[in-house]
Protein backbone atom coordinates (compact mmCIF):
# COMPACT_ATOMS: atom_id res chain seq x y z
CA UNK A 1 0.00 0.00 0.00
CA UNK A 2 0.82 3.32 -0.70
CA UNK A 3 0.72 6.48 1.52
CA UNK A 4 -1.85 6.10 4.26
CA UNK A 5 -3.94 9.23 4.12
CA UNK A 6 -7.41 10.64 5.60
CA UNK A 7 -8.91 10.11 2.27
CA UNK A 8 -7.45 5.67 2.55
CA UNK A 9 -9.19 5.60 5.86
CA UNK A 10 -12.33 7.03 4.81
CA UNK A 11 -12.80 4.62 2.07
CA UNK A 12 -11.95 1.29 4.07
CA UNK A 13 -13.92 2.49 7.13
CA UNK A 14 -17.25 3.82 4.38
CA UNK A 15 -17.46 7.24 5.69
CA UNK A 16 -16.70 10.71 4.33
CA UNK A 17 -13.16 12.48 4.67
CA UNK A 18 -14.34 15.10 6.85
CA UNK A 19 -15.38 12.33 9.45
CA UNK A 20 -12.16 10.49 9.88
CA UNK A 21 -10.82 14.48 10.35
CA UNK A 22 -13.30 14.87 13.18
CA UNK A 23 -11.97 11.60 14.62
CA UNK A 24 -8.11 12.89 15.38
CA UNK A 25 -8.85 16.98 15.89
CA UNK A 26 -12.91 17.14 16.94
CA UNK A 27 -13.83 13.88 18.57
CA UNK A 28 -17.14 15.38 19.84
CA UNK A 29 -18.62 15.27 16.85
CA UNK A 30 -18.40 11.67 16.37
CA UNK A 31 -20.24 9.01 18.69
CA UNK A 32 -17.99 6.67 20.66
CA UNK A 33 -18.05 3.56 18.54
CA UNK A 34 -17.90 5.37 15.25
CA UNK A 35 -14.48 7.44 16.57
CA UNK A 36 -12.91 3.72 17.96
CA UNK A 37 -13.60 2.00 14.42
CA UNK A 38 -11.93 4.77 13.25
CA UNK A 39 -8.70 4.92 14.88
CA UNK A 40 -8.72 1.15 15.12
CA UNK A 41 -8.40 1.14 11.02
CA UNK A 42 -5.71 3.96 11.10
CA UNK A 43 -4.22 2.08 13.16
CA UNK A 44 -3.93 -1.04 10.98
CA UNK A 45 -3.29 1.15 8.14
CA UNK A 46 0.07 2.27 10.07
CA UNK A 47 -1.54 6.30 9.76
CA UNK A 48 0.59 8.53 12.29
CA UNK A 49 -1.80 10.91 12.44
CA UNK A 50 -3.36 14.56 10.58
CA UNK A 51 0.13 16.28 9.51
CA UNK A 52 1.20 18.83 12.57
CA UNK A 53 2.26 21.73 9.81
CA UNK A 54 -0.80 21.46 8.13
CA UNK A 55 -2.81 21.52 11.04
CA UNK A 56 -1.13 24.35 12.21
CA UNK A 57 -2.26 26.08 8.95
CA UNK A 58 -5.89 24.88 9.06
CA UNK A 59 -6.53 25.79 12.63
CA UNK A 60 -3.93 29.11 12.48
CA UNK A 61 -2.53 28.01 15.58
CA UNK A 62 0.56 26.52 16.66
CA UNK A 63 -0.10 24.46 19.78
CA UNK A 64 2.87 25.41 21.61
CA UNK A 65 4.23 28.74 23.31
CA UNK A 66 7.57 29.80 23.56
CA UNK A 67 10.00 30.66 26.59
CA UNK A 68 12.41 33.26 25.75
CA UNK A 69 16.18 33.11 27.47
CA UNK A 70 19.22 35.23 27.72
CA UNK A 71 21.01 32.41 28.96
CA UNK A 72 22.11 29.09 26.53
CA UNK A 73 19.68 26.67 26.16
CA UNK A 74 22.35 24.50 27.95
CA UNK A 75 22.75 26.80 31.02
CA UNK A 76 18.74 27.08 31.46
CA UNK A 77 18.68 23.07 31.49
CA UNK A 78 21.26 22.96 34.02
CA UNK A 79 20.32 25.86 36.38
CA UNK A 80 18.20 24.63 39.19
CA UNK A 81 16.22 27.42 39.58
CA UNK A 82 15.71 28.00 35.62
CA UNK A 83 14.64 24.45 35.78
CA UNK A 84 11.96 24.81 38.59
CA UNK A 85 10.16 27.31 36.74
CA UNK A 86 10.42 25.84 33.83
CA UNK A 87 8.23 23.19 35.41
CA UNK A 88 6.09 24.90 36.68
CA UNK A 89 5.16 26.11 33.47
CA UNK A 90 4.94 22.54 32.21
CA UNK A 91 2.61 21.63 34.82
CA UNK A 92 -0.15 24.48 34.76
CA UNK A 93 0.17 24.64 30.97
CA UNK A 94 -0.62 19.89 30.59
CA UNK A 95 -4.15 20.56 31.05
CA UNK A 96 -4.39 22.60 27.89
CA UNK A 97 -2.56 20.44 25.61
CA UNK A 98 -0.27 23.65 25.21
CA UNK A 99 3.61 22.46 24.53
CA UNK A 100 7.06 24.69 25.51
CA UNK A 101 9.06 25.73 23.13
CA UNK A 102 12.57 27.46 24.73
CA UNK A 103 13.57 29.80 22.46
CA UNK A 104 17.29 31.29 22.65
CA UNK A 105 17.48 34.93 22.22
CA UNK A 106 20.99 34.57 20.44
CA UNK A 107 20.33 34.34 16.61
CA UNK A 108 21.49 30.62 15.23
CA UNK A 109 22.76 31.37 11.73
CA UNK A 110 20.25 32.45 10.20
CA UNK A 111 17.60 31.11 12.29
CA UNK A 112 16.44 34.51 14.92
CA UNK A 113 14.18 32.01 17.07
CA UNK A 114 11.62 34.98 18.32
CA UNK A 115 11.57 35.90 14.78
CA UNK A 116 10.67 32.32 12.78
CA UNK A 117 9.90 29.47 14.86
CA UNK A 118 5.63 29.27 14.99
CA UNK A 119 4.09 29.71 18.60
CA UNK A 120 0.78 31.10 19.89
CA UNK A 121 2.58 33.19 22.58
CA UNK A 122 5.91 33.81 24.59
CA UNK A 123 7.34 34.26 27.64
CA UNK A 124 9.84 36.97 28.17
CA UNK A 125 11.98 34.96 31.21
CA UNK A 126 14.75 37.71 32.76
CA UNK A 127 16.40 38.61 29.79
CA UNK A 128 18.25 41.78 28.68
CA UNK A 129 15.94 44.46 28.15
CA UNK A 130 17.56 45.73 24.97
CA UNK A 131 17.44 42.27 23.72
CA UNK A 132 16.88 42.50 19.83
CA UNK A 133 14.95 39.17 20.26
CA UNK A 134 12.21 41.09 22.67
CA UNK A 135 11.60 43.47 19.85
CA UNK A 136 11.04 40.95 17.36
CA UNK A 137 8.66 39.10 19.77
CA UNK A 138 7.06 42.71 20.22
CA UNK A 139 6.65 43.48 16.71
CA UNK A 140 4.76 40.27 15.96
CA UNK A 141 2.11 41.03 18.20
CA UNK A 142 2.08 38.01 20.39
CA UNK A 143 0.28 37.56 23.18
CA UNK A 144 3.03 37.79 26.16
CA UNK A 145 4.11 37.61 29.35
CA UNK A 146 7.14 39.37 31.21
CA UNK A 147 8.68 37.38 34.05
CA UNK A 148 11.23 39.15 35.64
CA UNK A 149 10.80 41.74 33.74
CA UNK A 150 9.96 45.67 34.38
CA UNK A 151 6.32 45.46 33.43
CA UNK A 152 5.39 47.19 30.15
CA UNK A 153 1.80 48.77 28.76
CA UNK A 154 -0.43 46.14 27.42
CA UNK A 155 1.64 43.11 28.70
CA UNK A 156 1.05 41.45 31.79
CA UNK A 157 3.77 40.46 33.74
CA UNK A 158 5.13 38.33 36.69
CA UNK A 159 7.42 39.52 39.38
CA UNK A 160 8.73 38.63 42.45
CA UNK A 161 9.02 41.33 45.32
CA UNK A 162 12.93 41.83 44.95
CA UNK A 163 13.48 44.55 46.84
CA UNK A 164 11.72 43.68 49.83
CA UNK A 165 13.84 40.70 49.99
CA UNK A 166 17.23 42.32 49.66
CA UNK A 167 15.83 44.90 52.06
CA UNK A 168 15.31 42.01 54.75
CA UNK A 169 18.45 40.05 53.55
CA UNK A 170 20.35 43.39 54.18
CA UNK A 171 18.82 44.41 57.08
CA UNK A 172 19.43 40.49 58.25
CA UNK A 173 23.44 41.62 58.42
CA UNK A 174 22.42 45.45 60.02
CA UNK A 175 21.01 43.87 62.97
CA UNK A 176 23.90 41.37 63.52
CA UNK A 177 26.27 44.27 63.92
CA UNK A 178 27.54 44.25 60.28
CA UNK A 179 29.22 47.53 59.13
CA UNK A 180 31.69 46.04 56.46
CA UNK A 181 29.34 45.01 53.81
CA UNK A 182 29.84 44.31 50.13
CA UNK A 183 27.92 43.88 47.48
CA UNK A 184 28.54 40.87 44.47
CA UNK A 185 25.82 41.60 41.41
CA UNK A 186 25.77 40.93 37.76
CA UNK A 187 24.35 42.54 34.63
CA UNK A 188 24.57 42.32 30.45
CA UNK A 189 25.82 45.64 30.00
CA UNK A 190 27.22 48.90 31.35
CA UNK A 191 29.25 49.26 33.99
CA UNK A 192 31.69 46.30 35.70
CA UNK A 193 34.22 45.73 38.15
CA UNK A 194 34.39 48.49 41.53
CA UNK A 195 31.17 50.75 41.19
CA UNK A 196 30.79 54.02 42.97
CA UNK A 197 27.13 54.43 41.60
CA UNK A 198 25.95 50.97 40.92
CA UNK A 199 22.26 52.27 40.29
CA UNK A 200 23.51 53.95 36.95
CA UNK A 201 25.39 51.19 35.60
CA UNK A 202 22.13 48.38 35.44
CA UNK A 203 18.74 49.05 33.50
CA UNK A 204 17.98 45.23 34.02
CA UNK A 205 14.87 45.04 36.51
CA UNK A 206 16.08 42.17 38.67
CA UNK A 207 18.99 43.41 39.90
CA UNK A 208 17.57 47.29 39.97
CA UNK A 209 15.57 46.23 42.33
CA UNK A 210 17.35 44.24 44.65
CA UNK A 211 20.26 47.27 44.95
CA UNK A 212 17.76 49.49 45.95
CA UNK A 213 16.84 47.16 48.75
CA UNK A 214 20.07 46.16 49.91
CA UNK A 215 20.47 50.28 49.67
CA UNK A 216 17.28 50.52 51.44
CA UNK A 217 18.28 48.47 55.18
CA UNK A 218 22.32 49.94 54.45
CA UNK A 219 21.55 53.60 53.83
CA UNK A 220 19.22 53.84 56.53
CA UNK A 221 21.61 52.33 58.87
CA UNK A 222 24.74 54.72 57.46
CA UNK A 223 26.74 51.59 56.18
CA UNK A 224 28.09 52.13 52.82
CA UNK A 225 28.86 49.16 50.40
CA UNK A 226 31.40 48.34 48.48
CA UNK A 227 30.10 46.74 44.99
CA UNK A 228 31.56 45.05 42.58
CA UNK A 229 29.87 44.05 39.27
CA UNK A 230 30.65 41.57 36.97
CA UNK A 231 29.61 40.61 33.49
CA UNK A 232 27.12 37.73 33.25
CA UNK A 233 28.36 34.60 32.67
CA UNK A 234 28.72 31.52 35.23
CA UNK A 235 27.70 32.67 38.21
CA UNK A 236 30.05 30.54 40.23
CA UNK A 237 32.92 32.01 38.32
CA UNK A 238 31.65 35.45 38.71
CA UNK A 239 31.11 34.64 42.53
CA UNK A 240 34.97 33.38 42.57
CA UNK A 241 35.87 36.67 40.16
CA UNK A 242 34.02 39.12 42.65
CA UNK A 243 35.30 37.39 46.09
CA UNK A 244 38.98 37.91 44.68
CA UNK A 245 38.33 41.64 44.20
CA UNK A 246 37.03 42.20 46.90
CA UNK A 247 39.74 40.52 49.11
CA UNK A 248 42.41 42.66 46.75
CA UNK A 249 40.74 45.69 47.50
CA UNK A 250 41.65 46.46 51.15
CA UNK A 251 40.12 45.53 53.87
CA UNK A 252 38.01 42.57 53.82
CA UNK A 253 34.05 43.16 54.55
CA UNK A 254 32.67 41.44 57.24
CA UNK A 255 29.45 40.37 55.10
CA UNK A 256 28.62 39.84 51.46
CA UNK A 257 25.08 40.43 49.81
CA UNK A 258 24.77 38.25 46.26
CA UNK A 259 22.40 38.50 43.76
CA UNK A 260 21.94 34.66 43.98
CA UNK A 261 22.36 31.78 45.64
CA UNK A 262 24.84 30.09 42.36
CA UNK A 263 27.12 33.60 42.97
CA UNK A 264 26.89 33.19 46.77
CA UNK A 265 28.62 29.39 46.44
CA UNK A 266 31.56 30.64 44.65
CA UNK A 267 32.16 33.99 46.93
CA UNK A 268 32.20 31.14 49.58
CA UNK A 269 34.14 28.73 47.36
CA UNK A 270 36.85 31.95 46.89
CA UNK A 271 36.83 33.23 50.53
CA UNK A 272 37.61 29.64 51.56
CA UNK A 273 40.59 29.07 49.41
CA UNK A 274 41.87 32.31 50.94
CA UNK A 275 41.90 30.87 54.51
CA UNK A 276 39.04 32.64 55.89
CA UNK A 277 35.97 30.92 57.70
CA UNK A 278 32.55 31.27 56.81
CA UNK A 279 30.50 32.61 58.28
CA UNK A 280 33.21 33.71 61.29
CA UNK A 281 35.18 35.59 59.23
CA UNK A 282 32.69 37.03 56.70
CA UNK A 283 29.23 36.52 56.86
CA UNK A 284 27.75 35.90 53.68
CA UNK A 285 23.85 35.87 51.57
CA UNK A 286 22.53 34.73 48.78
CA UNK A 287 19.02 35.38 46.81
CA UNK A 288 16.90 32.49 45.07
CA UNK A 289 17.02 29.57 47.72
CA UNK A 290 17.79 27.48 45.28
CA UNK A 291 18.53 24.24 45.94
CA UNK A 292 22.52 24.42 46.21
CA UNK A 293 21.71 26.64 49.12
CA UNK A 294 21.16 24.10 51.10
CA UNK A 295 24.25 21.56 49.56
CA UNK A 296 26.67 24.74 50.12
CA UNK A 297 29.16 24.32 53.58
CA UNK A 298 28.07 26.45 55.46
CA UNK A 299 24.34 26.14 54.07
CA UNK A 300 23.46 29.59 52.79
CA UNK A 301 21.44 32.28 54.24
CA UNK A 302 18.95 33.35 51.12
CA UNK A 303 16.16 34.80 50.09
CA UNK A 304 13.69 32.61 49.04
CA UNK A 305 11.33 33.22 46.33
CA UNK A 306 8.37 30.39 44.91
CA UNK A 307 9.66 29.87 41.74
CA UNK A 308 7.25 27.00 41.20
CA UNK A 309 4.27 29.49 42.06
CA UNK A 310 5.47 31.83 39.14
CA UNK A 311 6.14 29.50 36.48
CA UNK A 312 2.62 28.65 36.86
CA UNK A 313 1.40 32.04 37.35
CA UNK A 314 3.60 32.87 33.74
CA UNK A 315 1.40 30.31 32.15
CA UNK A 316 -1.98 31.02 33.64
CA UNK A 317 -1.50 34.75 32.71
CA UNK A 318 -0.12 33.78 29.14
CA UNK A 319 -2.88 31.37 28.61
CA UNK A 320 -5.47 34.39 29.80
CA UNK A 321 -3.57 36.35 27.30
CA UNK A 322 -3.96 34.19 24.18
CA UNK A 323 -7.86 33.51 24.45
CA UNK A 324 -8.26 37.30 25.01
CA UNK A 325 -6.39 37.95 22.11
CA UNK A 326 -9.51 35.59 20.27
CA UNK A 327 -12.24 37.52 21.68
CA UNK A 328 -10.96 41.01 21.79
CA UNK A 329 -8.52 43.61 23.57
CA UNK A 330 -8.05 43.03 27.36
CA UNK A 331 -9.76 44.86 29.17
CA UNK A 332 -7.40 44.26 32.34
CA UNK A 333 -4.06 43.38 32.07
CA UNK A 334 -2.66 41.37 35.39
CA UNK A 335 0.67 42.75 36.95
CA UNK A 336 1.47 40.29 40.07
CA UNK A 337 3.91 40.74 42.52
CA UNK A 338 4.72 37.60 44.64
CA UNK A 339 5.88 37.63 47.85
CA UNK A 340 9.88 36.73 49.19
CA UNK A 341 10.78 35.14 52.54
CA UNK A 342 14.35 35.56 54.03
CA UNK A 343 15.54 32.12 55.17
CA UNK A 344 18.21 32.00 57.80
CA UNK A 345 20.81 29.25 57.96
CA UNK A 346 24.31 29.03 59.10
CA UNK A 347 26.41 31.20 56.52
CA UNK A 348 25.82 34.41 58.77
CA UNK A 349 26.58 35.26 62.18
CA UNK A 350 27.74 38.40 64.05
CA UNK A 351 31.08 39.93 63.10
CA UNK A 352 34.39 39.21 64.00
CA UNK A 353 35.74 40.75 67.11
CA UNK A 354 39.04 41.76 65.93
CA UNK A 355 40.53 42.65 62.67
CA UNK A 356 41.71 39.16 62.23
CA UNK A 357 39.47 38.75 58.63
CA UNK A 358 41.17 41.84 57.09
CA UNK A 359 44.41 40.06 58.24
CA UNK A 360 44.07 36.64 57.29
CA UNK A 361 44.75 37.00 53.14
Amino acid sequence: MGRVTLQTIADHVGVSRMTVSNAFSRPDQLSANLRDRVLAVAEELGYAGPDPTARALASGTAGTVGVLLSETLTYSLTDEVAMAFLAGITDELAPTGTSLTLLSAAPQGDLVPARDVAIDGAIVYSCNPESSAVSWLMRRRLPMVFVDQAPAPGIASINIDDRQGARAAAQHLVDLGHRQVAIVTTGFAGEFGLLTDPLQATTAYTERQRLLGWFDALDAAGIPATVVRQRHANPDEIGYTAAQTLLGHGECPTAILCFSDAIARGVIRALQDSGLDVPDDVSVVGFDDNPISRRISPALTTVRQDVDAKGRAAASALTLAIDRAKTGPARRIRHLMLPTELVVRASTTHPPRTSSSSTAV
